[in-house]
């Protein structure tokens, strides 16, 4: 059994790394706690985001603390499945040859694998990179290949939609958070982006960090003995309960939002893996502020970015979805008592 020192030595880490995060990446304080929450419930990552607003630089850090090897890949249309496996090519002698792609690289040491602009990729793409999130494992060359500390970060493309493949809604709810990284509005924050030079070479600042603070090779044991150590009580769990069931059926709850018919509104709330991955995150996030029980807020804190992505509108209303998913989960959040 892990003992309270042990928790308090590993929680110790984890909030060093988030400092040294958020020297690299500055004015992303909330999206830099979400993902550290979601690398200690190992969960995969949808990231949102405009384009250069540092989601690769951000992955990279978290890589470079983590000390596993980093992989990341181009979404294109063109893309095979194949691609992340092997690679052709003919040698210096003119003879084909066959390497290993981005998943197979780094074998069991890929900690970190970022699949950038993924709507770009083919769904027979998703495919394989769904697989390769549910199992850990991908089957090439007539063996079985083994990831078992990979966590898959991905983004999409927010501004041009032609030649792209919308994920759908099993692809999304295999995400175990969806968080938006936006360009930071403080003005000190822009001017410092803008003209201090440490932020302009990007290597250099990376290499700043200390490499490995957070054994990758650890962290499965580590977030299942974070899972067992903390304990919601029987209010709390009616509450989480109440949360998701507030996802299919607003309306149950008294939730009413203006110029929408709530009866018309979803085509689907969350699913069963959505709320263990509300609980699952909400206990990391304890564990991060000290504490071996679960209070409303941890549920509050990342209820946004774990149930966003898992809601679905009906046809008639999706068009508003960046409008109208944020205020149905403010209101859900407004609406239900917490105990």
């Amino acid at each position: 059994m892990t003992s309270k020192q042990t928790l308090s030595d590993w929680r110790t880490s984890a909030l060093q790394l988030e400092q040294q995060i958020n020297r690299v990446v500055v004015g992303q304080q909330a999206a830099v706690r979400n993902l550290l929450i979601a690398v200690f419930a190992r969960g995969h990552v949808l990231l949102e985001g405009q384009v250069g607003v540092g989601k690769t630089t951000l992955l990279r850090a978290v890589a470079q603390g983590l000390g596993g090897q980093y992989q990341r890949i181009e979404g294109t249309i063109d893309l095979m499945p194949a691609d992340l496996i092997y690679y052709t090519y003919l040698n210096s002698e003119g003879r084909p040859c066959v390497d290993p792609g981005p998943l197979l690289k780094q074998g069991e040491q890929l900690s970190v694998f970022f699949f950038n602009e993924i709507n770009r990729a083919r769904p027979q793409v998703h495919s394989l990179l769904l697989r390769v999130m549910a199992e850990r494992s991908i089957g090439a060359f007539n063996r079985e290949y083994r990831m078992p500390h990979i966590q898959v970060f991905a983004d999409r493309n927010r501004v041009e939609k032609e030649e792209t493949f919308e994920l759908p809604a099993a692809a999304r709810d295999r995400f175990f958070m969806e968080i938006t990284i936006d360009t930071p509005r403080d003005d000190a924050v822009l001017d410092d982006l803008m003209f201090n030079p440490r932020y302009h070479d990007v290597d250099a600042l990376i290499g700043e960090m200390a490499a490995g603070q957070i054994p990758y090779y650890q962290l499965n044991d580590w977030a299942s003995a974070i899972q067992q150590s903390i304990q919601p009580t029987p209010a709390l769990r009616k509450y989480a309960l109440d949360l998701w069931k507030a996802t299919a059926d607003p309306l149950a709850f008294g939730i009413k939002l203006i110029d929408v018919e709530m009866d018309q509104l979803l085509q689907a709330g969350a699913s069963p893996r959505g709320i263990s991955y509300l609980i699952r995150a909400a206990k990391v996030r304890a564990w991060l502020e000290n504490r071996d029980s679960l209070l409303p807020e941890d549920l509050q804190s990342v209820y946004a970015v774990t149930m966003s992505h898992r809601i679905f509108l009906n046809p008639m209303y999706s068009y508003r979805k960046d409008e109208l998913i944020p205020t149905l989960i403010d209101s859900i959040l407004n609406q239900i008592a917490a105990p």
